[in-house]
C-alpha cells in the first residue's frame, strides 16, 4: 500500500471453527504437547479435515510419547464442534494418523544449527495501529474473534463454529479513512432468519469492535451471510488443511510473502521463526521511530545458519536510507535459527495460541516476536 495515494484495501480473517484454522489448531496443539516434554523434538505437523475425520500426517523425532487423538479430539471440543448436527463432532469424528521421523539429510545440517529448509521469509510492520499492523487485518481479526465470543457466550446461541470476516477500508493520503464495507458469514441453525441474523450481527458483533469513527452510516455497506443461507459449514462443508490460510495469518495481503506456512512446525523450521524474527525486526525498526512502515526479508539457504540476505523497505517512510538500516539490523539481530530461537524464547507451548486470529499484532503471553525492547537502541544507534 503505497504512501500518499487514496484507495480501498480489504483484508480477511476466519473464525477458529473455520475449516483450515481447525487444521492449524490441531497441527499446533500437537506439536505443543510434545514441545511442552522435549524441547528439542523435531515437528513437522500437518492435519486435514473432512466430514467425520481428521487425518494427521508428518515428520515427528523426538523422546516424549504424546496421544494424537486424544489433543485432535480435545482441540475438537475446545473450538466448539460438540453435537453430531454439526456433521462433525469430537466424539464421533475418525482419527487417522501417519507419523515418520524426520529425515536424517535433513537433521544432519539442522544439528548443527543451520537453516530446516531454504526459503524466503518476511516480516511487516506500520504504524496504523497501536499493534502495529495494517488496520484492515486486524479489525477482520477483531471481528471473528467477537463472533466466536458472542456464539460461545451464548449471546447469539444459533451462531455455530465455522465463520468469516472480510473488511473494506478507505484510505486518503495513504491513511486509514473510514471503513466502507464489511462481510460477515457465520454458520448457523436452520432456525434463524436472515434478518434477525443480520440485524443482531450488526448490533452484537461489529458496532462493538469497529470505531465510530471509522463508520459512516450513510457510505458503509454490509454484507451478513450474503449467500441467505450457512446451515451446513465447518469440515462438513468444506475441507479444511494446515496451513492454508497464510495472509489470514500475517498481514492480511499488506506486504509479501514467502510462501511457507507456520502451524504445525517447530522452530528450527526457518517458515515459523524467521517469520517471526522478521517481524520483530521490522515492528521494533516502526517503534523506534526510523520508518513508519517496514518489511524486512530473510532467505537461508538448508544447513547454512546465517542468513543468504537481509532486505528492507521502508516505502519511501524512512528517516535512514535502507542501507543504513539494513547495517543496523545486521549489528543488532542475531538472525541463525538458534539466535532467533534463543531471542524469542520459541521452544516453550505457546503455538496453538498462534493458530487462530493471526500470529502478530497480540500482546499475549508468549508471544515473544511483538516486543519492542529492542526500539530505544535502534533509535540512538539511528541518531534520531
Amino acid at each position: 500500500m503505497a504512501n500518499g495515494r487514496d484507495f480501498l484495501f480489504t483484508s480477511e480473517s476466519v473464525t477458529e471453527g473455520h475449516p483450515d484454522k481447525i487444521a492449524d489448531q490441531i497441527s499446533d496443539a500437537i506439536l505443543d504437547s510434545i514441545i511442552g516434554q522435549d524441547p528439542m523434538a523435531r515437528v513437522a505437523c500437518e492435519c486435514l479435515v473432512t466430514t467425520g475425520m481428521a487425518f494427521v500426517a508428518g515428520e515427528i523425532t523426538t523422546n516424549c510419547y504424546v496421544h494424537i487423538p486424544d489433543i485432535v479430539r480435545e482441540t475438537i471440543k475446545d473450538i466448539g464442534y460438540t453435537r453430531a448436527k454439526y456433521g462433525f463432532d469430537y466424539e464421533t469424528c475418525a482419527v487417522i494418523t501417519s507419523i515418520d521421523k524426520q529425515s536424517a539429510d535433513i537433521a544432519m545440517g539442522v544439528d548443527t544449527g543451520g537453516a530446516g529448509d531454504q526459503g524466503l521469509m518476511f516480516g511487516f510492520a506500520c504504524d496504523e495501529t497501536p499493534e502495529f499492523m495494517p488496520m484492515t487485518i486486524m479489525l477482520a481479526h477483531k471481528l471473528t474473534r467477537k463472533l466466536t465470543e458472542v456464539r460461545k457466550k451464548d449471546v447469539l446461541s444459533y451462531l455455530r463454529p465455522d465463520g468469516k470476516s472480510q473488511v473494506s477500508i478507505e484510505y486518503k493520503n495513504g491513511r486509514p479513512y473510514k471503513v466502507r464495507t464489511i462481510v460477515i458469514s457465520s454458520q448457523h441453525s436452520p432456525d434463524v432468519t436472515l434478518k434477525e441474523m443480520r440485524e443482531d450481527i450488526i448490533e452484537k458483533v461489529i458496532k462493538p469492535v469497529v470505531p465510530v469513527e471509522l463508520l459512516d452510516e450513510e457510505t458503509i455497506v454490509y454484507h451478513i451471510n450474503p449467500t441467505g443461507r450457512f446451515v451446513v459449514g465447518g469440515p462438513q462443508g468444506d475441507t479444511g488443511l494446515t496451513g492454508r490460510k497464510i495472509i489470514v495469518d500475517t498481514y492480511g495481503g499488506v506486504g509479501s510473502h514467502g510462501g511457507g506456512c507456520f502451524s504445525g512446525k517447530d522452530p528450527s523450521k526457518v517458515d515459523r521463526s524467521a517469520s517471526y524474527m522478521a517481524r520483530y525486526i521490522a515492528k521494533n525498526i516502526v517503534a523506534s521511530g526510523i520508518a513508519g512502515r517496514c518489511e524486512i526479508q530473510l532467505a537461508y539457504a538448508i544447513g547454512v545458519p546465517e542468513p543468504v540476505s537481509v532486505f528492507v523497505d521502508t516505502f519511501g517512510t524512512g528517516k535512514l536510507d535502507e542501507e543504513k538500516i539494513a547495517k543496523l539490523i545486521v549489528k543488532n539481530f542475531d538472525m541463525t535459527p538458534k539466535g532467533i530461537i534463543k531471542k524469542l524464547d520459541l521452544r516453550k507451548p505457546v503455538y496453538k495460541k498462534t493458530a487462530a486470529y493471526g500470529h502478530f499484532g497480540r500482546n499475549e503471553e508468549g508471544f515473544t516476536w511483538e516486543h519492542t525492547d529492542m526500539a530505544e537502541t535502534l533509535k540512538k544507534q539511528a541518531g534520531i
